[in-house]
């Protein structure tokens, strides 16, 4: 794919579009539409490029500034520079540690990233925070309004709520699996007093929570009616944003003069899909590593070519509880050669089947650019005792099977010299149950989080039925439900 020749240029198409159709999207409709018509992920016509002394370049500048400088080219002529800059040191200033996204070293040549810093402890307010500002500033200018409806294994939906409660164009509607999130993540979402807010709590798994949105989203007339829109990393909007700390964090360890690596804790394949666009846009990343716990479909897929879904069990990192991970439809289109019409039939496949079908050639493409470990509840206990025991720090556990991961790769590949880096995707004290079993400490959360566990909840518990919750969406969403005053700067 060529490097885009101007900002104005880029747009957006579908993963499971045919050859021969050139409809093309810009960037606002692409926010607001989430998922394409036809059930796939949008993705850009060609990757920006950043060559060497480009990125040397963006060395010194603080976490907005180059945020600005790496999404400027996603955006198209939707913002200018300055609109973009505003937006983004208005998103990011919330954030508890003045780096927004600090390194701090492990061992020789091993780095975690702390992507926890944000006002529900976890990375998706990256990606979040912004995407509620963008969507803000767009409906305004359009003077439109939408209901989101997201699913959520349990991050996402504190995060989409965060940065879209008291919205007055908005309405939000976030489904997630009954009892397979961690009680800190659920008061997140149920513990928000705000009227466009709506948490269903779903008797099945995030899989099904993932289905029924896109089954709502599948449903034209439904769709219009409400102008529904996604938060879920479906969202092109979501995986734009998180590029930028893969360069924050390459850059601030030799980029583009070195290469490094990272670990990334995998569920729904969005964070690391981000890692692999910056690769595309130049960063100069050796090796991303997939770190996944005993749902290890993808895991399964590097090693052995095959993927198949298996029953998905309840563990200690509930936000990598997944099998079927919808980014991963964006890397197998690029795989695949863009072929849409391709990449339609393996999906419609997969679903059917439970496997998807995937040549050699296909396998071999993937393995150049990935690799892939699984971490097991016993592990990922190990691994937080072992961690805090040589370096103090306390680890949730989806950070520590990024870190173990990162560890075993390392181990692989005695003397590399590449600078390896786990991404920390959420703060410790949001699964205190299991940093106490690993450690016997209680991780606390920070102050402005203080009385989240006495807060009264609102719980909606919901079938795993279509039909009930399009019903629950058409009873509480809409413009006849907006309250006047309620929007937010």
């Amino acid at each position: 794919m060529s490097p885009v020749q101007s900002v104005s240029s880029l747009q957006y198409v579908s993963t499971r579009q045919p050859a021969g159709d050139n409809t093309a999207l810009g960037f606002e409709d692409v926010l607001l539409a989430g998922l394409a018509p036809d059930g796939g992920l949008y993705v850009p016509t060609e990757w920006p490029h950043f060559s060497k002394d480009r990125i040397r370049s963006l060395r010194g500048l603080d976490y907005p500034h180059l945020a600005t400088e790496i999404i400027l080219p996603f955006v198209g002529d939707s913002f200018t520079k300055d609109e973009l800059l505003t937006l983004l040191t208005d998103a990011y200033v919330g954030f508890d540690h003045k780096a927004v996204a600090p390194l701090k070293q492990l061992a020789h040549g091993q780095f975690v990233a702390e992507l926890f810093h944000g006002p529900t402890l976890a990375f998706k307010d990256f990606a979040l925070q912004v995407l509620g500002r963008l969507f803000d500033t767009v409906l305004a200018r359009r003077k439109q309004r939408i209901t989101i409806v997201g699913a959520t294994s349990g991050d996402t939906g504190s995060a989409a709520i965060e940065a879209c409660r008291d919205r007055e164009n908005i309405d939000i509607v976030i489904l997630y699996p009954e009892g397979r999130t961690s009680d800190i993540q659920r008061r997140q979402m149920t513990t928000v007093n705000a009227s466009n807010v709506h948490t269903l709590a779903v008797a099945g798994t995030f899989d099904d929570c993932q289905d029924l949105v896109k089954a709502l989203f599948a449903d034209a007339e439904f769709r219009a009616r409400h102008q529904l829109s996604a938060v879920n990393s479906i969202n092109w909007a979501r995986v734009m944003a998180q590029i930028v700390y893969y360069f924050w964090a390459g850059m601030a360890l030799g980029a583009p003069d070195v290469p490094v690596a990272f670990s990334v804790p995998t569920g729904n394949f969005g964070n690391i899909l981000a890692g692999h666009a910056a690769r595309l846009m130049g960063l100069p990343i050796s090796s991303l590593t997939i770190a996944t716990n005993r749902n290890d479909i993808l895991y399964r897929f590097v090693e052995t070519g095959e993927m198949r879904i298996n029953g998905v069990e309840p563990s200690l990192s509930p936000s990598m509880d997944i099998q079927v991970s919808s980014n991963f439809e964006r890397l197998f289109h690029e795989v695949l050669g863009r072929d849409g019409a391709k990449l339609a039939e393996a999906m419609a496949a997969f679903r059917k089947n439970g496997l998807l079908p995937a040549t050699q050639a296909a396998w071999d493409k993937v393995r150049e650019g990935f690799q892939a470990y699984r971490v097991d509840d016993e592990e990922t206990r190990a691994t937080i005792r072992t961690l805090h025991a040589e370096t103090g720090e306390l680890f949730d556990p989806h950070s520590a099977i990024a870190v173990e991961a990162m560890r075993r790769h390392v181990a692989k590949q005695p003397g590399s010299g590449v600078p390896h880096v786990a991404l920390a995707t959420a703060h410790p004290a949001k699964f205190p149950e299991t940093v106490t079993e690993a450690i016997g400490l209680v991780p606390m959360l920070p102050p402005h989080m203080a009385d989240l566990m006495t807060k009264p909840e609102r719980i909606t518990r919901i079938a795993n039925d279509f039909a009930a919750v399009r019903a629950f969406v058409d009873a509480h969403c809409g413009p006849q439900k907006s309250v006047p005053g309620k929007g937010r700067a």
